[in-house]
């Protein structure tokens, strides 16, 4: 490198006692790091490489993309900001929560800005008389609850990664968990949005309990940032229920467990929740909270249901009837409420626990009719024993939702290949269950290429046209949901 200013000797001399790649060194001072300096403050973006590590990954996906900076906006007009900022200079801008997906859909694929959306977490406003929450998008899942606590009025959607994942990543995937058996996934609970389009405008749709024309706030829920980026939401309440029974039923087989839940369901029983969880999974949560699983069980059933008092105890009586028609070995009732939330506790921890089993892992998130239950697990169990992959399950089961978890050693090149191999083919046996290859966790990097299995070309091309109309340069959160051949670089019209 020629130097040919006292600005360029420093340049030159921080590069020779670093010891850093010129290029990556580069974008410590690059325009777009400073022109989103300019907007934000120096505080509020990193650009240098040992920062961006942290956001170089999600919370179980095996890729790794770095970004170029990551920003920390503060409200919706510091994220036009830096979307503005991002279309002058060429750059793409991925929008991330917690970091919690499961799907990579927060990963910089090919650099880029990261907007951290974690500062905005303000509750703006609890409306319980009109049955709403108003929320920026970095609040927590579980801190809405709690801030709802006392109000007679909860947020439904309940996914596992509750404790840290947020509304915004929430909105962005269609977020479920154990009680959308009864409830709905996050599309039922929003009632209006406040987004930041391509071009950096702001919108606001809604908020309306029953909107006219096309539904935008629909097409925007799950959208995976690749439309929009959510900055605030208006979600709905839902009454707490007057009471709960919570059922832990043991089984010695996992083929006993799923019949039993396509027969309560067959009887016309919605229970609040119902979640299965293997042998492996059992083992893994006694070990970290000792709740008194038993080792042998091979599968375990967590059945709730809620509602008016009365009427509460006969559907439990036909729930245990079926369990135990079933081949349940033992059914118990949580005897208190802080019986019943240590065993949610377990359940929505079981992802903590498997860190006792396997150095790395990564969930797949596939969806099968209720009475093809049985039917994947078994595939699934099958597509371990070909590609040589230990895989536990967890499910969703009462709404046919699998989340078969591969144990692999990412040190270990063709275990995690092997592994991968596999979790493509469970998918694909999903879609020949006539299912979906993702039920909460979306498309993201990781499903990309089964896109084309499981839509006709000309409902992706539709989804593209769609896209194209939210994000005309293709900056947001390129690279996921569609594939590349469906994307603006490859001369969409």
């Amino acid at each position: 490198m020629n130097c040919q200013s006292a600005t360029e000797n420093v340049f030159c001399e921080l590069i020779a006692d670093r010891q850093e790649d010129p290029i990556e060194l580069a974008m410590l001072h690059s325009p777009v790091v400073r022109d989103l300096r300019r907007c934000l403050g120096s505080r509020n973006v990193l650009s240098a490489p040992s920062e961006l590590e942290v956001y170089d990954c999600d919370g179980f996906t095996l890729q790794r993309h770095r970004p170029d900076a990551v920003v920390f906006p503060r409200d919706a007009a510091q994220v036009a900001q830096i979307v503005k900022a991002c279309q002058r200079h060429a750059v793409s801008v991925v929008p991330r929560g917690a970091g919690t997906s499961l799907a990579g859909g927060c990963l910089p694929v090919g650099g880029g800005v990261v907007v951290m959306l974690t500062r905005m977490n303000r509750i703006v406003e609890i409306q319980v008389r009109d049955r709403m929450a108003v929320v920026e998008a970095g609040v927590a899942n579980i801190r809405l609850n709690r801030a709802l606590a006392g109000t007679g009025y909860h947020f439904a959607p309940d996914p596992s990664s509750q404790g840290a994942s947020t509304i915004g990543g929430n909105v962005a995937t269609n977020a479920g968990g154990p009680h959308t058996l009864k409830y709905g996934v996050t599309v039922n609970h929003v009632l209006g949005l406040e987004a930041v389009l391509g071009d950096g405008s702001i919108v606001q749709l809604g908020p309306v309990e029953d909107p006219a024309g096309l539904d935008l706030i629909g097409v925007l829920v799950g959208g995976e940032g690749t439309l929009a980026i959510v900055t605030k939401a208006w979600v709905r309440l839902t009454p707490d229920p007057q009471d709960y029974r919570t059922l832990r039923a043991v089984f010695n087989t996992l083929d006993d467990a799923t019949r039993t839940v396509s027969r309560i369901i067959a009887a016309g029983i919605i229970p609040a929740a119902m979640e299965l969880m293997d042998q492996a999974i059992i083992s893994a949560i006694e070990e970290a909270f000792h709740f008194g699983f038993p080792l042998d069980a091979g599968a375990i059933l967590i059945i709730e249901v809620d509602g008016p008092v009365a009427g509460l105890e006969r559907q439990t009586e036909q729930i245990v009837e079926f369990c135990r028609g079933s081949g349940a070995r033992e059914v118990l009732h949580a005897a208190t409420p802080e019986e019943r939330a240590l065993l949610w506790k377990c359940r929505k921890s079981a992802a903590g626990a498997l860190g006792r089993l396997s150095p790395s892992y990564f969930t797949q998130d596939g969806v099968v009719p209720r009475t093809r239950l049985p039917e994947i697990i078994r595939h699934i169990l099958a597509i371990g024993k070909k590609y040589d992959v230990r895989i536990v399950n967890v499910a969703h089961a009462g709404d046919g939702n699998v989340h078969p978890v591969m144990l692999v050693d990412e040190r270990d090149p063709q275990q995690v290949e092997r592994a991968k191999a596999a979790g493509r083919e469970l998918l694909e046996e999903c879609i020949r269950c006539g299912g979906s290859i993702t039920a909460e966790h979306g498309i993201g990097v990781e499903k990309i290429e089964l896109m084309d299995r499981l839509f006709a070309e000309e409902d992706l091309r539709a989804m593209a046209r769609v896209r194209q109309a939210f994000d005309p340069t293709g900056r947001l959160n390129p690279g996921k949901v569609l594939p590349p051949m469906y994307n603006l670089v490859a001369g969409l019209k």
